[in-house]
């Protein structure tokens, strides 16, 4: 039969294991950049004028 140590320190790693499984993440941070409208210079053909 399995000494409670054995099982205790069996049972201790497991745990040690499944916390570094689970790893430590940051949350998802949006991006720095303003996506807004496009200017109204954008999207059309240089020289062309409106």
């Amino acid at each position: 039969m399995r000494s409670p140590r054995k099982a205790l320190l069996a049972l201790a790693l497991g745990a040690l294991f499944l916390v570094g499984l689970s790893g430590c993440t940051s949350p998802q941070q949006d991006s720095s950049i303003p996506w807004s409208r496009p200017a109204d210079w954008e999207g059309r053909v240089p020289g062309m004028g409106k």
